[in-house]
């Protein structure tokens, strides 16, 4: 599992036991099944009528995706790439056929065919390009499934709320202030469970999958940068130095990283 997920889940788990334990006499008055039933019965019923079946069946398998340490292989994809503009420069065509089928990386693959398929390098861009927005309006509009589902979920718990409150209406003529008291709490739980499901759960979910978008196109970037200098011809040497800027952790250039150490003093000449 992917470390900052990890920690978040238990800080999620670490933040509710401290509301469960301190926040009542008995920790069972923050259980309600009905309440939590009405929540995400009523988010989940919403989002399949705003969206076909599939789409948020997918969105779900991505949600454990996103929480997984994903590998990009950075490293590997540029030296697949240098080590085939390598053989191509040579003029070894069968070489570099031979190679491209252990390449595992489909949007690299489709380049590199593109390439020795003679095809002019805007034809490429533009087809590359275009796969590359696909790619982004899929996985926003599956990202942006997590966001609807973080309205719903609040809305939900002030309808469960309001359910309680009808209930109550039974007890007032009684005059049972105890038992009203008890109802009340466990109608403003609904709202509690949305509340948290939003903020705790969809919401950032819908964050991370977003995330995760765009360390794919960085890499597809990468990708297309390469295939790009191997179109043009350039060395390998000078394309492995290109795409390595593309992964590199650069220092920000308009502040000083070391806040507070003494300046170097300039060279004398």
């Amino acid at each position: 599992m992917n470390p900052s997920g990890l920690i978040g889940i238990l800080a999620t788990v670490l933040f509710l036991a401290i509301i469960v334990v301190f926040g009542a006499d008995s920790p069972m008055r923050f259980v309600d099944p009905v309440g939590f039933a009405v929540v995400i019965g009523g988010t989940l019923a919403a989002t399949f009528m705003s969206y076909p079946p599939g789409e948020v069946l997918r969105s779900f398998r991505l949600a454990s995706t996103a929480l997984k340490q994903e590998r990009l292989h950075s490293a590997q994809h540029i030296e697949e790439l240098v080590h085939i503009s390598r053989l191509w420069i040579r003029g070894e065509l069968q070489a570099v056929e031979k190679a491209l089928t252990t390449v595992t990386n489909p949007f690299l693959r489709t380049g590199v065919q593109l390439v020795i398929d003679r095809t002019p390098d805007e034809y490429i861009q533009d087809l590359l390009h275009w796969r590359m927005l696909r790619l982004q309006q899929q996985e926003a509009a599956e990202a942006q499934i997590f966001k609807v589902m973080a309205t719903y979920a609040p809305a939900f718990g002030m309808l469960g709320t309001l359910l309680g409150l009808i209930n109550l209406m039974d007890l007032l003529g009684a005059g049972d202030v105890k038992g009203i008291g008890v109802q009340l709490g466990i109608a403003l739980l609904t709202t509690l469970y949305g509340v948290i499901l939003s903020n705790m759960v969809f919401k950032p979910l819908a964050l991370r999958l977003e995330r995760r978008t765009e360390r794919r196109l960085a890499l597809m970037n990468m990708i297309l940068e390469g295939i790009s200098m191997m179109s043009a011809g350039h060395s390998p040497g000078l394309m492995r130095e290109t795409l390595k800027s593309f992964v590199a952790q650069i220092d920000d250039e308009l502040s000083d990283a070391h806040v507070g150490t003494k300046p170097a003093a300039p060279r004398q000449r």
